[in-house]
């Protein structure tokens, strides 16, 4: 990770909103798409962002099937400017946030659709820096990962390594390249021409992917579209995981897709994290001391490269003595992730469990 060109420990890759704002033209080009299941706890508090970016903004919010009242609340806090769709029932082979998705892009008439998870509160101009580094780089597909909560103990053990080991599977700067077959997307906040819905298939093309922002991405790289992907500060999760369970099931849902559900993937991902992370530890104990100079170093350089993520979201260089820890936990998760895979559940997510064709087994 230190040697490879790519450096997928750098925080290079990353817009924030210019301070003040830059006053430039209206946003009535965008249409902003928020699935919301369930969300009404939420919506008061990142609804009024997406209004504060500017005047003319579009915003259609698809409840799907929400039971407390998501659509209502919605309502009565966005204002003039927002529109809800009820989504339709959840058809086999889609999992509901693409369903959402789906329905909600039909009926987008602006040149730029943003779309922008439900917990997600924008920072006042981000949209429009987005829309500025489109024009300006040639970009039609650009995504932001947004400053994950970090109020409780684990998430501030968990989320900026969360951040960290997915830049290290989809490195950034070869995400940028036009000239590689790496995609990424971070699905919170990604802003795309419109056309490119068409271009694709519509979202029926990817509809079975359980790392849809990602697959999304591949399929406007296919196509020919130029992708970016960055950090941010401009915007942020809202959506507390107080407990060790909430993340471990938010990661869980996806990590053995990440491993394309090979049992041969698992093996190396265990038995690479079990020297990268945690042999050196082992060797420090209770090494010769060779070795222990050696893993000494291993560690230290394992520390280093952890800075920058830990620096970029302000957090103290020494959480990244804990990173073994947190490898571990990662690892644990891989395997739950497995385990649910073997046992018939593709996906539990939004109290909706899918088997592996992505048919709804429980809805509860």
């Amino acid at each position: 990770m230190a040697l490879v060109p790519w450096r997928p420990w750098s925080t290079r890759e990353a817009l924030d909103a210019d301070d003040p704002p830059v006053d430039e033209d209206g946003l009535e080009d965008v249409t902003v798409l928020i699935p919301a299941r369930n969300e009404a706890r939420i919506v008061p508090r990142t609804l009024p962002s997406i209004a504060r970016q500017g005047r003319g903004i579009w915003i259609l919010l698809i409840d799907d099937g929400s039971t407390d009242g998501t659509a209502e609340r919605a309502c009565e806090v966005a204002g003039p400017g927002l529109q809800v769709l009820h989504a339709e029932p959840l058809p086999a082979g889609w999992g509901g946030k693409l369903w959402a998705l789906e329905q909600g892009r039909r009926h987008v008439t602006t040149s730029l659709t943003l779309l922008l998870d439900a917990d997600i509160a924008l920072g006042e101009g981000i949209v429009s820096a987005l829309r500025r580094k489109m024009r300006r780089d040639g970009i039609s597909f650009i995504s932001l990962t947004a400053v994950p909560a970090l109020e409780s103990l684990w998430e501030k053990l968990l989320m900026p390594a969360f951040v960290y080991f997915f830049k290290a599977l989809y490195p950034f700067r070869l995400s940028n390249s036009s000239g590689s077959r790496i995609a990424a997307a971070a699905g919170g906040c990604i802003l795309m021409e419109t056309r490119l819905f068409d271009e694709i298939g519509g979202l029926d093309s990817i509809r079975g992917e359980l790392i849809d922002d990602c697959a999304l991405a591949r399929r406007v790289k296919e196509a020919g579209g130029i992708t970016w992907i960055g950090l941010t500060h401009s915007a942020r999760s809202i959506r507390a995981y107080e407990g060790l369970d909430e993340i471990w099931n938010m990661v869980a849902r996806t990590a053995f897709t990440q491993l394309g559900y090979s049992a041969v993937m698992l093996a190396l991902c265990t038995l690479t994290m079990a020297l990268a992370f945690w042999g050196p530890v082992a060797a420090v104990a209770a090494g010769p001391p060779s070795a222990r100079l050696l893993s000494a170093g291993a560690l230290a350089g394992m520390a280093l490269l952890y800075r920058p993520t830990l620096a970029f979201y302000g957090r103290s260089w020494t959480w990244s003595l804990a990173l073994p820890l947190t490898a571990a936990l990662f690892l644990a998760m891989t395997w739950t992730s497995a385990v649910r895979f073997w046992k018939g559940d593709r996906s539990r997510w939004k109290d909706r469990v899918y088997d592996e064709t992505m048919t709804l087994r429980r809805n509860s």
